[in-house]
C-alpha cells in the first residue's frame, strides 16, 4: 500500500512551521511528567516506603530530563548513526526538526541527568530511575509514531498485505512499518509490562528493580524488531547478522537482567520521610 500522505509540519505561523515531530517529544515529557506525579501520590503502591522524590522535585526533574533525552538523542545519533551524514554541512546536526535522534543516546543523556539530580538531592539514584522509568514508554510511543508520520526509520522489503512503500526508501517496495511495530512493543506493550509491575506486582519498593525490568524488555524488544527494521544508511556490515540497534541493545538486556535480580533479592530500603503525603489517590 502507499505512504500515506502526511504532512510532517502540523501548521504554519508565520515562519514559525510547528512540526508534528516537535509535538511528539513536548506530549510524551509532558504525559511522563503527570503519569511521574500521578505514582508518586499513590502511596498504596510504594508501601513500606515512601516515594523517593516529591513532586516538587520531579518538577524540577523534568527540566533536566528534556535536555538529557535532546542532547543525548542527538549526540548519540551522530555518533552511532550519523557518519559521515553531516561533513558537507556540519549545521545540519542542529536542525533537529529533521529527524536524527537516537534512544541509546537520549537514554544515556537521561540517566546522565538522573545521576546528577540525584546526586544534587541527594536522592537514591536507583530509585529515582524505578521512579522514571515507568513513564518512559509513553514518550517511546509518541516518537515512534513521529516517526512513521515523518516516513523515516522503515522496515526492510516484505510480502505482507500491511506493507508500505515509503517515498524516501531507495526503492518502491513495500516494506514492514517498522515504526508502528516499535509504537506497539516499545510503547503500548512496555508501559503495560511496567504497569503491571508497579501497581499488581508492588515492584517500587525493590530498589532497581523497575530500571532492570525497563532495560531487559526494551532491549529484548529493539533486538527483536531489528530484525525487520532496515538498517540505517552508512552502517558497516556487523558480523553474526547483528546491528547498531542490536549491539547498543545487548547490554542493556544484560544490566536489566542484574538489576531485576538484584532487586528481587534486596530487602526494600528503609523508609524516609516523604516530602508530600497526599490523603487519597487522585
Amino acid at each position: 500500500m502507499p505512504f500515506p500522505k502526511f504532512d510532517p509540519v502540523l501548521i504554519h505561523l508565520g515562519p514559525l512551521a510547528i512540526r508534528w515531530y516537535a509535538l511528539a517529544y513536548i506530549a510524551g515529557i509532558l504525559l511522563g511528567w503527570r503519569y511521574c506525579v500521578a505514582l508518586i501520590r499513590n502511596p498504596r503502591i510504594w508501601a513500606p516506603v515512601a516515594p523517593p522524590a516529591s513532586a516538587a522535585q520531579i518538577d524540577d526533574l523534568i527540566l533536566w530530563v528534556t535536555l538529557g533525552v535532546i542532547a543525548g538523542g542527538r549526540i548519540g545519533y551522530i555518533l552511532f548513526y550519523g557518519r559521515g551524514q553531516f561533513d558537507h554541512d556540519p549545521m545540519e546536526m542542529l536542525r533537529l526538526w529533521h529527524g536524527g535522534m537516537s534512544f541509546h543516546g537520549g537514554m544515556l543523556g537521561v540517566i546522565l541527568a538522573i545521576v546528577v539530580f540525584a546526586l544534587v538531592n541527594r536522592i537514591d539514584m536507583l530509585r529515582l530511575g524505578d521512579l522514571v522509568a515507568p513513564c518512559v514508554p509513553i514518550g517511546l510511543f509518541f516518537g515512534r509514531l513521529a516517526n512513521f508520520i515523518n516516513g523515516e526509520l522503515w522496515g526492510r522489503p516484505t510480502t505482507l498485505p500491511w506493507g508500505i512503500i515509503f517515498p524516501s526508501a531507495p526503492d518502491a517496495l513495500p516494506r514492514h512499518p517498522s515504526q508502528l511495530y516499535e509504537a506497539g512493543l516499545e510503547g503500548i506493550v512496555l508501559f503495560l509490562i511496567l504497569r503491571w509491575a508497579t501497581h499488581r506486582a508492588r515492584w517500587l519498593p525493590k530498589q532497581g528493580a523497575l530500571t532492570g525490568l525497563f532495560l531487559m524488555f526494551y532491549g529484548l524488544f529493539r533486538i527483536a524488531l531489528e530484525t525487520v527494521r532496515n538498517p540505517d544508511i552508512g552502517m558497516p556490515d556487523f558480523p553474526l547478522g547483528l546491528t547498531m540497534g542490536m549491539i547498543l541493545s545487548i547490554p542493556m538486556v544484560l544490566i536489566g537482567i542484574g538489576l531485576v535480580a538484584r532487586g528481587l533479592r534486596a530487602p526494600p530500603p528503609a523508609a524516609a520521610p516523604a516530602a508530600e503525603q497526599p490523603a487519597h489517590q487522585p
